[in-house]
């Protein structure tokens, strides 16, 4: 065991553990959640820290081979690092702080890794201090938000792309179903026909949407704080760091970053990460939409729609022998409903960032990548293993179209919306409907 000493006293750590006292402080203080930071905010934050120490390597601060070692540390740990994670960023992800406590756990790990190149034990921070060296020039006010910004673009880039993939499979079912008649409905009630591809067809363009959003989005949350420090208000001998930093961190992430014209602005108001959720809500809305749509066209087999069949991916009943369920679309819709209750918490939280910071960043993090990731997922689930594969059943459609009375509209220009509806609701079957009809419109 080695012993660690802070303002509030001493702790006793595993001679190995790659953390130090103020991680385990959080850890005993916030075990809440009992699940982990985000590991893409981790990977983010270490690529804010690599992006300073090599900034501060070239402006010549510290003691010779103190930030080389601080940023071969970064490599490490992006590199093979996280696949320990559990034994070295093991703070809560819910906490009290506006997230200095998971600041503090990338500090004391990457420390003590390049303690490690420099041949040092673990917690001989006399070489290499987390606070005096890895945390130089920074604030968690500036780090952390600057980090969720990177981790947001990133997996929205991902999430992009699988909703441009979603909306090429619902065309390519546009265009291989356009020929199919089918029965339109409105309020769940029979309406005039449409075909089934036109359906699909308008599934597409609500993702074509979704993924434009989602891709104009990155505009905002590229402007970041780093260099603000704790309020956002850097002063003059961090200048040169500032733009160093947002320098080396294009090159590390490839996203075009940017200085906030006003970092105070960036360091208080969390408006950005709403505006973002909203995106991914309007997202979850529509996936919603369509997920609901497919599982009622199928629904049946034969007490149901039955207009398309999905894929029988697994038997749905321990009672009923050979019912099959719409996994898949449930999945799907239940994904919507959480990111939809996610977005409130976000927005819940950006509210209640008093004055200069938001203490509540750490749930409007884990939410937001989370909601992201969890989209991510099921857009992909819901094209390779429902949209992919899901086949029409033509006479189906073509039986339910004929048995309604869809047609009946065509002869409002002809016969006026009154004499239409008399008919419609006085004839009787749908044959005799048709008939009449067409025996008013000869004798006009």
């Amino acid at each position: 065991m080695r012993a660690e000493r802070d303002s509030l006293g001493e702790l006793y750590l595993p001679d190995d553990a790659l953390y130090g006292i103020a991680t385990a402080r959080a850890v005993d203080n916030f075990d809440l959640s009992r699940r982990p930071v985000n590991l893409c905010l981790i990977r983010a934050i270490i690529k804010v820290k690599k992006a300073a120490a090599l900034t501060h390597q070239k402006l010549g601060a510290g003691a010779p081979g103190v930030y080389g070692a601080i940023a071969e540390a970064c490599d490490i740990a992006l590199a093979s690092g996280m696949d320990e994670s559990g034994r070295m960023f093991v703070t809560d992800a819910l906490q009290g702080g506006a997230g200095t406590s998971t600041n503090m756990n990338v500090n004391e790990v990457l420390a003590n890794i390049a303690l490690r190149v420099m041949g040092k034990q673990p917690g001989e921070y006399g070489f290499i201090h987390p606070l005096d060296d890895v945390n130089r020039g920074q604030s968690t006010n500036d780090v952390y938000p600057t980090a969720l910004r990177i981790a947001a673009i990133e997996l929205l880039r991902l999430l992009s792309e699988r909703c441009a993939s979603l909306q090429k499979a619902l065309q390519l079912r546009e265009n291989e179903f356009d020929d199919i008649p089918k029965l339109g409905r409105t309020e769940l009630m029979d309406a005039v026909p449409v075909t089934l591809g036109g359906e699909f067809g308008a599934w597409a363009q609500a993702a074509a949407r979704d993924r434009w959003r989602l891709y104009k989005a990155e505009e905002r949350l590229r402007q970041v704080n780093i260099g603000g420090t704790a309020v956002g208000v850097p002063d003059r001998m961090t200048r040169k760091y500032r733009f160093g930093v947002i320098e080396e961190l294009r090159l590390i992430t490839g996203i075009g970053l940017a200085a906030a014209e006003y970092p105070m602005d960036i360091t208080q108001n969390n408006d950005v990460f709403v505006e973002t959720s909203g995106l991914l809500k309007a997202l979850a809305v529509n996936l919603m939409k369509t997920a609901n749509d497919l599982r009622l066209m199928n629904s049946g087999p034969h007490g149901g729609f039955g207009e398309i069949s999905l894929p029988e991916l697994q038997a749905g009943s321990t009672i009923m022998p050979g019912k099959v369920n719409p996994v898949i679309p449930e999945m799907v819709m239940q994904a919507a409903m959480k990111v939809m209750a996610g977005d409130v918490a976000i927005s819940a939280a950006a509210s209640h960032g008093e004055f200069e910071l938001n203490a509540f960043l750490p749930l409007i993090a884990d939410t937001l990548l989370e909601n992201i990731s969890l989209l991510e997922r099921a857009v992909t689930l819901f094209e390779e293993k429902c949209v992919n594969i899901l086949s029409a059943n033509r006479e189906r459609c073509l039986q339910l179209l004929e048995s309604s009375c869809a047609f009946a509209a065509s002869y409002v220009p002809l016969l006026g919306y009154d004499r239409v509806a008399e008919i419609v609701r006085n004839a009787g079957s749908v044959s005799k409907i048709k008939e009449y009809l067409e025996r008013a419109a000869k004798n006009r």
